[in-house]
């Protein structure tokens, strides 16, 4: 796959992790726990880094891309956790006016926000991932 093709399914990627986060708070009134306030803060960087890099078809941002997904989807393993595993929900700490282990969206009985956040950093990762590997074979 080419590499401009794979900077704009990560940035794509991202755009819509944004847009769906602000969509649950701005409209829907969902107010953000302390670990989505972290995805955020991992996945909104995101947006302007791959866009400023598929406009340059400059493919060494994969890097940051790349650090910043593998961190943003340890976030949203931990707080998927939380939320669905009975041993962490009952030792996670109180994380503050929201609680982490809240689920406003529980669709299928599996997919939860962090769940989405999880979804879209792994094909971040993967995009970078497959950019930077490409980009060696060369």
């Amino acid at each position: 796959m080419k590499k401009e093709n794979l900077l704009l399914t990560a940035w794509g990627t991202s755009f819509v992790a944004m847009l769906g986060s602000l969509y649950f708070s701005e409209v829907m009134k969902y107010e953000p726990c302390e670990l989505c306030w972290y995805q955020r803060i991992l996945m909104y960087p995101l947006v302007l880094i791959l866009g400023m890099a598929v406009i340059k078809k400059d493919a060494a941002a994969a890097r940051y891309s790349l650090l910043l997904s593998a961190t943003g989807a340890c976030i949203s393993i931990y707080h998927y956790a939380i939320q669905k595993i009975d041993f962490f929900s009952n030792t996670a700490p109180a994380c503050g006016r929201v609680p982490c282990t809240g689920m406003y969206i529980n669709w299928l009985g599996f997919i939860t926000i962090p769940f989405l956040a999880l979804t879209a950093f792994i094909v971040i990762f993967t995009a970078s991932l497959l950019i930077i590997k490409e980009k060696k074979e060369v």
